[in-house]
């Protein structure tokens, strides 16, 4: 496969934007999937940041394969300044990234107190590619639907100020990917959790991917969701899917959305909590 390309101008435009902000804030905020977290750096965008306090933030958890997160997180706290995982569903996500955030400016919090002054808000910033939680992960820190969310990529086009707290103050900006992905893995790792457009790569060639990766990896997450045996062969598996749901389309099996069942029902969860990263680094 070539390199994937799928770089918007509205991306070109943000990525600016956020190259001319970083200097308003204390503190960056890296989030991603906590299903394939590697994939998710955007090297080209953590470049831009690098000189500042950077937090990820692992979304997503509640999908993601437990015992590998760990390894993972691990990991990250090597690389960055500090690493939480969180499920944007459970009410104490909002405690959990207040208490990081303010750990990482507590240094600014105290310098300011020892010139007289009065601590200001930390001003954070926000990053990640399309379709990471970011939106979601922003309503639930503000406690309101101050960010729209949409189960697509590219939704959120401007950058806003949002007001968490009187100590805590959030920049949102778009979701932003690397101008291309050299690796195939990654690029079709997007593509399987819809941080791309679904038209980007073929479906079939996706779904194939996906298909293969669960054989490998979670073999009993496809034969427990739909009651086949036989996942050795992709035509076969989507065929006992088409069989098992009744997708037909005059009288043979529709395979497009045998496909998309599966992607749908795979990036929902419903094939049990599943990481498209089984390796360390």
């Amino acid at each position: 496969m070539n390199n994937i390309h799928w770089y918007p101008g509205h991306m070109k435009k943000a990525t600016e934007k956020i190259n001319d902000y970083i200097k308003l804030v204390d503190v960056v905020i890296i989030v991603l999937d906590a299903r394939a977290p590697f994939t998710f750096i955007n090297d080209e965008l953590d470049n831009l940041v690098k000189n500042k306090l950077r937090l990820i933030v692992l979304t997503k958890i509640d999908l993601a394969d437990k015992d590998v997160v760990l390894r993972q997180i691990d990991i990250l706290k090597k690389r960055f300044d500090n690493c939480i995982s969180i499920n944007n569903n459970d009410p104490n996500s909002k405690k959990i990234i207040s208490l990081a955030i303010n750990a990482l400016a507590k240094d600014k919090k105290e310098k300011e107190i020892r010139k007289g002054m009065k601590p200001q808000p930390t001003r954070a910033m926000i990053i990640g590619v399309p379709n990471v939680g970011k939106s979601s992960l922003i309503n639930r820190l503000s406690n309101r639907n101050a960010a729209k969310v949409a189960n697509k990529p590219a939704y959120t086009r401007g950058a806003s100020w949002i007001k968490v707290n009187n100590e805590f103050e959030l920049l949102d900006t778009p979701g932003v990917l690397p101008t291309s992905y050299k690796q195939n893995k990654k690029a079709y790792n997007l593509a399987v959790l819809g941080s791309i457009d679904d038209n980007i790569l073929p479906i079939s060639d996706v779904v194939n991917y996906l298909i293969t990766y669960l054989k490998d990896n979670y073999p009993s997450s496809l034969k427990d969701r739909y009651g086949i045996e036989n996942i050795d062969n992709y035509e076969q598996v989507i065929k006992d899917i088409c069989s098992k749901r009744g997708l037909l389309k005059k009288g043979e099996y529709d395979f497009e959305r045998g496909e998309l069942l599966l992607l749908k029902e795979f990036r929902a969860g419903y094939l049990g909590r599943i990481s498209l990263e089984k390796e360390d680094a």
